[in-house]
């Protein structure tokens, strides 16, 4: 049974070479537009792994991880954030509001596939 990953950004180009390059490493994709999409996409469906970008409209990253952590169905799911924002200062934030783990964009397509495969197999 293939791992599904909620892959949340409010680019359609990013969105669409996430869902290619882990698509092509044999996992599903179910892609949302921002963090309420996200959200909602989330409660709809139990997901593997959650990948979200920091600045969406609607709702950015942090508050979908904080959002994700309060259900209990998410509170195990590994979430990493892939987002521009490299600094230390956002990274804490990342943690502190349970991200798993952090990607810079732009991503490289085999890191990307390395990393979650090191987190959900």
């Amino acid at each position: 049974m293939a791992k599904t990953i909620l892959a949340v950004d409010d680019s359609s180009s990013l969105r669409q070479m996430v869902a290619f390059s882990l698509k092509a490493a044999g996992y599903q994709v179910v892609e949302a537009v921002d963090g309420q999409d996200g959200l909602d996409k989330a409660k709809q469906q139990a997901v593997d792994l959650v990948l979200t970008d920091q600045n969406m409209p609607r709702m950015d990253g942090l508050s979908l991880i904080k959002m994700l952590r309060a259900l209990p169905a998410y509170q195990k799911v590994p979430i990493l954030m892939l987002t521009t924002e490299s600094s230390d200062e956002m990274k804490s934030k990342g943690r502190a509001a349970g991200a798993n783990g952090w990607l810079v964009k732009p991503f490289d397509p085999q890191r990307l596939i390395e990393v979650v495969k090191k987190v959900i197999g």
